[in-house]
C-alpha cells in the first residue's frame, strides 16, 4: 500500500460513493459521455494502490481494448502523477503496480490466453468487461469462472455497457427487479448504476449539444438518455452470428468492400465469402477505424494477404482508391445509382447473413439498422444514415453480383 493523496474533485460525484462498492456484480450503465468508463479507471489505479487487488480487464476483441481501456487507465495513472510507481509494458497490455499487484488486459477472441491469464502475485480479484453488450451470455460465464481463489478482498464482476436493446441477454438475465423510475438498483450481491451526460462534471460544452440535439428517437433514447432500447423497424432480420474459426480456410468466394471515412466518421472495410447456391454470405472479417490513413489501411489489406482479390470501394473518394491502386490493391469504384441504397437493402435481405462473433462492429451495425419513422411511428422506406459503414460497404461488395441478377441478356 501507498500513501497517495487523490482528491475528490477529480472524481464525478455520482459515482464517488462507489468507489468502494464490494458487490459481486457490479453493472454501470447508461448514456454515452457518462463518465463511467474515466470512473472505473480511476477506481481500478485506486485499488491497485491499495494493494490487494489483480483486475482482468477484457472486451470482446483485442485489438479494439489496446486503443479504449488501455489507454484509459495509463490517463489516470499519469492524472494521478504516480507513473513512477506503475511499470507500463505496452506491447503485453500488462500494467504492474511497485506492490506487485497487476491489471491485465485481454481480448476474449483469444481462449487459450482467457485460460491462461494469471497475475504475478495472488489471485484475479476484478473482472471489469468494457462494451459488455459485445460479449456472449456464454462467455460472460467462462469469465465468471475465473475468479476463484484465496483473496482478502470480496471479488467482483464489472459491466459497463450502453443499453442497446431490451431483447439482449443483460437485460433478460439481470434487470427484472429493475425499476426505470430510478437510478439505482442495489443488494448485498447487485449494483446496477444508470448515469447519463448530466452525471460528468467534465463534459466540454460541444459535446452535451451535440448528445441534445439528437433527433433520431433511438438514439436520443439510448445514447442521450440512457435508456434501453426497442427496436420496432429493424431492417435486418436474416442474420446470425456464430464462430467462423474452423470454416475460413475453406472460404475461396472472397468479397471485399470498403467505405471511406477519417475523422467523424471510420474507414469500414468488410470481408466476406458468398456461396451463391446457398444464398449465403458469410462475414468473417471487419476493418473499423477513425483516423486511418490510406497507408496504414493498405498495410492492413497487404497484412490479411487480399492480393488480387478486387476490393469495391466508395466512388466519392478517387483520390483514395487511386492512392490504393498506386500501392497495388486492386481498388475499384462502385457505380451508385438512384436508390441504390435501397435497392441494395432488399438484395441483402433475400440472403442469408452469417456473421463471425468478433466482428462486434458488424453485428452492432445488423442489430440497430432501421427505417425512418413517421410521426406516428411507421416504418418509412428510408434508412436511418447512421452507424452503417460496414452495411454500405457490404453493398458495395456485392454491386456486381446484384446488377448481375437484375440483368437480362438479350441475344
Amino acid at each position: 500500500m501507498f500513501d497517495i493523496s487523490i482528491k475528490k474533485r477529480v472524481f464525478n460525484s455520482a459515482y464517488l460513493s462507489l468507489i468502494n462498492a464490494k458487490q459481486r456484480l457490479q453493472i454501470f450503465f447508461g448514456g454515452s459521455s457518462s463518465g463511467k468508463s474515466f470512473f472505473l479507471a480511476q477506481r481500478t489505479v485506486t485499488d491497485i494502490l491499495k494493494g490487494g487487488r489483480n483486475y482482468l480487464i477484457c472486451r470482446n476483441t483485442a485489438n479494439t481494448i489496446r486503443k479504449s481501456t488501455f489507454n484509459e487507465i495509463t490517463k489516470v495513472i499519469e492524472s494521478f502523477g504516480v507513473n513512477q510507481l506503475f511499470t507500463i509494458n505496452k506491447s503485453d497490455m500488462l500494467i504492474t503496480c511497485g506492490n506487485g499487484y497487476q491489471i491485465m488486459f485481454i481480448g476474449l477472441d483469444d481462449t487459450e490466453k482467457v485460460k491462461s491469464t494469471t497475475p504475478a502475485h495472488g489471485v484475479i480479484t476484478d473482472i471489469l468487461i468494457e462494451e459488455a453488450s459485445e460479449i456472449t451470455y456464454t462467455k460472460y460465464k467462462q469469465l465468471d469462472k475465473r475468479l476463484r481463489g484465496k483473496s482478502r478482498h470480496k471479488k467482483r464482476m464489472v459491466l459497463v455497457l450502453n443499453p442497446i436493446l431490451k431483447t439482449h441477454w443483460i437485460y433478460k438475465e439481470f434487470f427484472g427487479a429493475w425499476d426505470d423510475s430510478k437510478r439505482e438498483y442495489v443488494t448485498d450481491d447487485i449494483l446496477i448504476k444508470k448515469t447519463t451526460y448530466k452525471d460528468n462534471e467534465h463534459l466540454e460544452e460541444d459535446d452535451i449539444k451535440a448528445l441534445e440535439s439528437e433527433t433520431d428517437k433511438y438514439y436520443y433514447e439510448v445514447y442521450t438518455l440512457g435508456n434501453w432500447g426497442v427496436l420496432g423497424s429493424t431492417i435486418f432480420k436474416n442474420y446470425e452470428t456464430r464462430d467462423l474459426g474452423k470454416e475460413i480456410g475453406a472460404f475461396d468466394k472472397i468479397y471485399i468492400g470498403c467505405d471511406f471515412g477519417f475523422s467523424k466518421d471510420p474507414c469500414a472495410v468488410v470481408f466476406s465469402h458468398y456461396d451463391k447456391k446457398k444464398k449465403t454470405i458469410y462475414i468473417y472479417k471487419e476493418v473499423y477505424e477513425l483516423e486511418l490513413s490510406n497507408d496504414n489501411l493498405v498495410k492492413i489489406l497487404e497484412k490479411n494477404e487480399v492480393n488480387k482479390t478486387p476490393i469495391y470501394c466508395d466512388c466519392a473518394e478517387p483520390k483514395s482508391i487511386h492512392e490504393l491502386n498506386k500501392s497495388g490493391i486492386y481498388a475499384y469504384p462502385v457505380k451508385k445509382g438512384k436508390d441504390s441504397v435501397n435497392f441494395g437493402i432488399k438484395w441483402l435481405q433475400q440472403q442469408k447473413i452469417i456473421v463471425d462473433y468478433q466482428c462486434v462492429n458488424t453485428i452492432k451495425e445488423f442489430s440497430s439498422y432501421r427505417w425512418k419513422e413517421d410521426k406516428d411511428g411507421n416504418a418509412m422506406r428510408t434508412p436511418v444514415d447512421k452507424d452503417n459503414h460496414i452495411i454500405d460497404a457490404l453493398r458495395y461488395a456485392y454491386e456486381n453480383e446484384m446488377t448481375e441478377q437484375e440483368t437480362i441478356i438479350f441475344t
